[in-house]
């Protein structure tokens, strides 16, 4: 089973926030031959359980979220063309010009267009073109498109996934599908290690408009250890403004949504196997599906692992499965290293 595979999979599958049922039935297909049930919860969380090997142990729970920022139809303009807003926050910037598929009752091809630049306004060219300024086209006239298309129809990018120099991919919802792979490579690793602990991979939905999933999800497992994975920002290494490098492994988060003993683990688990990681201090809790599992029932001991990301919330989002692999690596071995004496200590600082 490779992990490219299923990222190139999921990446090209529809599943806007609330629609993720097609991404949902690729991870359990994927995940199923690791684990020992799937589930499907009444939400649409995908939750994959791999037994410890005690059933009273720890309760280890991993959140990747498998939505992707889409848009949705607010109106049909009497020449045919369609109005939209988003579904969480996408890079208004990027749309122009993008290729989409339009999910009325049959998927309808369409393009992203706006005013030419030839008859816009001198201030008009100095701007993005505002998202109320855009419309889809898909080719037909008014009266077929309001036979084929509804307002409140979802609209999602079209992209395949392209292969880079190196060990580099560029796609579209790699926030948060690669997270998701990452439970898939831990799910992989973990079958050569024994585990006092039960494992809930759990492929969330709704996190770009709440991180509803992960709410819900951690409610029903309560689990005694949260791992949220999702990307961070990342650059090429020779500039600054971001927080993390390609190629360089995954980032252990450390803020006020990261347990302290937990961190500790972690890092000296990365440092005894020879994982490459790095760190992101992470001053606020929130933006990832970590802070709902954290302040779950009574609380969690929790942490952010994510993976380094190029152009987030745009088509081309680009990462290396390097990064996915040993971040599946550093989980399983954190997993493996988790017993009963462990978690109780986790009340003590």
């Amino acid at each position: 089973m490779d992990i490219k595979d299923f990222l190139v999979e999921a990446s090209e599958a529809t599943g806007a926030s609330g629609y993720e049922v097609q991404v949902a039935s690729i991870f359990q297909r994927y995940i199923e031959p690791l684990a020992d049930e799937v589930q499907i919860d009444a939400l649409g969380n995908a939750i994959a359980i791999r037994q410890g090997a005690n059933s009273n142990g720890p309760k280890i729970m991993l959140a990747g979220h498998m939505d992707e920022i889409a848009l949705v139809i607010t109106k049909i303009e009497p020449g045919g063309f369609l109005r939209f807003t988003q579904i969480g926050g996408i890079d208004q910037r990027t749309l122009l010009g993008q290729e989409v598929v339009v999910h009325g009752r049959l998927p309808l091809v369409g393009v992203i267009g706006a005013k030419p630049p030839h008859i816009q306004k001198p201030e008009e060219r100095k701007q993005a073109v505002p998202m109320d300024k855009l419309f889809i086209d898909v080719g037909l006239d008014a009266a077929t498109v309001s036979e084929q298309v509804s307002v409140g129809d979802i609209a999602t990018i079209s992209r395949q996934v392209v292969e880079l120099a190196g060990d580099t991919l560029s796609g579209k919802a790699f926030d948060d599908r690669a997270g998701v792979a990452t439970i898939l490579a831990c799910f992989q690793e973990l079958t050569r290690l024994k585990t006092a602990a039960t494992v809930y991979g759990v492929a969330t939905v709704q996190e770009e408009v709440g991180t509803r999933g992960a709410q819900t999800a951690a409610y029903g497992i309560q689990p005694d250890i949260g791992i949220g994975i999702d990307v961070t920002f990342a650059d090429r290494g020779d500039l600054l403004e971001e927080r993390a490098v390609l190629g360089k492994g995954p980032v252990i988060g450390i803020g006020p949504h990261v347990h302290p003993k937990v961190f500790q683990r972690m890092v000296g688990i990365a440092n005894e196997r020879g994982i490459a990681y790095q760190i992101d201090p992470s001053p606020s809790p929130y933006g990832t599906d970590t802070a709902p599992i954290q302040v779950s029932r009574t609380g969690v001991a929790s942490i952010l692992i994510s993976l380094p990301l190029r152009y987030m919330h745009t088509s081309v989002e680009t990462l290396q499965i390097q990064d996915i692999k040993a971040a599946g690596r550093l989980l399983a071995e954190f997993i493996a290293s988790i017993d009963a004496g462990f978690v109780e200590g986790l009340t003590c600082y």
